[in-house]
């Protein structure tokens, strides 16, 4: 124990119990409301990569390809899809580099790029939303083949696949580590085979999917940019895609000489590279569909879903039974995979804006049960039918938010230096709100949101995701050069000695006690109280517990400029 620890454990009050703080309890496996501590980061690279890969095994992917696919034929729709990923790999980058070397999710990443303390709340109830949709999304997918498969009625096939996922949730990282690398083997074979199968026994079918002009012809107009872009606009909904991604990241192991070429690749295989899968498979989804559209009896009605579409192509490979049984079998697992994180990472978001503005901590649990009620509600209204509307109004939103952090980060802190380079998310070192990032992101997504619904006519209407991509760039600049960066910080000095980072640069693994919980945090998630000791010494307190004191005595006065 450090001098400083010593000298803080002997005027600490006994040990909390923690019965009396329910933060305390979860916190401490999850880190719901704070940085990720180097002692409970004890996996290796590769491990965290493929957990947070096993997060994107979705199936939305092959019904955004097929409905972009349809609307828009395969030409419009693979240059959408190519202006998506390019658009992803270039934001998510930034957020995953902080992410992975500073131990952070993205609602803190947020508060320090821009937002404010309680200003990035908005973006969590953003981020929240991204997980209802497509687990919506998934689970509808899901009892379609459960459906398909084993004849349960779609209802009740909603009501399985959202309940199912609870024990999973229930245990955090490590329970979800496990699961990602124990059944990702399998899911990656049982989704690229098919693919496989179709290039190599029927090889037509690839000049077949370059041809397809979508179920109308592609409107008779061939390759043009607003049908692009209107593809694009759907495929960005799953820009939020990269904070599920950063849950894990976050968890990366600190950045040495030994290890920095395995944590590279991980960070941005991880990180933004998720958009390769994502890509790709959307371009599979659309293959499958123009195959079915083309060589089954009405193939046109079950072209977007995923179970039909691999049914089929299984039904070609082998007999139908055991083309069912892995048609279902391949859906539960793509459907548990993903939900399991969204799950868990819309009820780190709601806890975290909920404890934020109230101040008091609920458990996580009763947001999990809260994102999945919301995701059964818009099961039951059969979101499926509205796909392609839905995606597209929320890119919009989703873009807006991590454009603008993005664009904190790489031009605000790295270009123009007026925001704070190590990011800060300890309450009372931030101001409320930074209007820096907070009026950027409502201008973009108020903007474009209005263009998408027609508001300025109907010949920029297909452009709003680049209305959201420019404003949500050009703002956060704009505006920090106008307020001179200075609603970024609160305060610059926390008020201990310790230096909060280690002759690499990661984040220090010091610990100090906290003087409310009486449990001892590392460094970077602690400061100094404003409340003394008994004896007039310096207390400490975690940022934990900063977050639920109602009174904010611990809270340090701000600093003159």
């Amino acid at each position: 124990m450090t001098a400083v620890n010593e000298q803080v454990s002997a005027g600490a009050p006994d040990r909390a119990d923690l019965g009396e703080n329910a933060a305390l309890k979860e916190t401490l496996e999850d880190y719901t409301l704070r940085f990720a501590p180097r002692s409970y980061r004890k996996w290796g690279t590769g491990v965290v990569a493929t957990s947070a890969l096993g997060g994107i095994a979705y199936l939305a992917d092959f019904s955004i390809g097929a409905n972009i696919g349809i609307s828009y034929g395969t030409g419009n729709a693979l240059l959408g899809i190519a202006v998506f990923a390019v658009v992803i790999m270039a934001t998510g980058f930034p957020l995953a580099y902080y992410a992975a070397r500073y131990n952070i999710d993205l609602d803190l990443i947020t508060r320090g790029s821009g937002f404010g303390y309680y200003g990035s709340v908005v973006t969590n109830v953003i981020f929240a939303t991204f997980t209802f949709i497509f687990f919506a999304l998934e689970g509808s997918i899901m009892a379609q083949g459960l459906k398909l498969g084993l004849g349960i009625p779609l209802s009740i096939g909603y009501a399985v696949s959202t309940l199912m996922v609870i024990p999973l949730v229930i245990y955090g990282m490590k329970a979800l580590a496990k699961l990602q690398v124990w059944t990702t083997p399998l899911w990656l074979v049982m989704m690229v085979l098919p693919f496989l199968y179709l290039l190599f026994k029927h090889p037509d079918s690839v000049s077949a999917f370059f041809a397809f002009g979508g179920e109308d012809g592609a409107n008779g107009k061939g390759v043009n940019f607003g049908s692009v872009m209107l593809a694009a606009g759907v495929c960005l909904s799953l820009i939020a895609q990269i904070a599920e991604q950063i849950d894990y990241l976050r968890f990366m192991p600190p950045k040495t000489p030994e290890n920095t070429r395995r944590w590279w690749a991980a960070v941005i295989l991880a990180g933004p590279g998720w958009v390769i899968f994502g890509a790709f498979k959307q371009i599979v989804g659309l293959f499958l569909a123009v195959y079915i559209i083309a060589n089954v009896v009405d193939g046109s009605s079950i072209a977007n879903q995923p179970v039909h579409q691999f049914l089929e192509i299984y039904q070609d490979m082998m007999p139908h039974w055991l083309a069912m049984t892995l048609a279902v079998i391949l859906v539960v697992i793509s459907q548990i995979k993903i939900n399991v994180t969204n799950a868990y990472s819309g009820s780190l978001a709601w806890t975290n804006s909920y404890t934020r503005v109230t101040k008091t901590y609920p458990g996580r649990m009763i947001f999990v049960l809260v994102n999945l009620a919301i995701a059964l509600i818009l099961m039951e209204a059969n979101m499926f039918d509205f796909l392609n509307t839905i995606l597209g109004f929320y890119a919009n939103c989703g873009i807006a938010w991590v454009v603008v952090v993005a664009s904190d980060i790489a031009i605000n802190k790295y270009w123009l230096k007026l925001s704070p380079k190590v990011p800060e998310f300890r309450r009372g070192m931030l101001y409320d709100v930074n209007p820096v990032g907070f009026v950027s992101m409502l201008l973009a997504a108020g903007i474009s949101i209005l263009v998408f619904f027609g508001a300025f006519g109907s010949a920029i209407k297909p452009f709003s995701p680049i209305v959201a991509i420019v404003i949500a760039l050009v703002m956060p600049p704009v505006l920090a050069v106008a307020t001179k960066g200075k609603y970024y910080l609160r305060r610059t000095d926390d008020g201990i000695d310790l230096p909060m980072f280690d002759e690499y640069g990661n984040p220090s693994g010091e610990t100090l006690l906290c003087c409310v919980s009486g449990i001892e945090f590392e460094r970077p998630d602690m400061l100094a109280s404003n409340v003394p000791g008994p004896n007039g010494e310096k207390q400490y307190i975690s940022s934990l517990a900063l977050s639920t004191d109602k009174t904010g005595e611990h809270v340090l006065p701000a600093q003159l400029p």
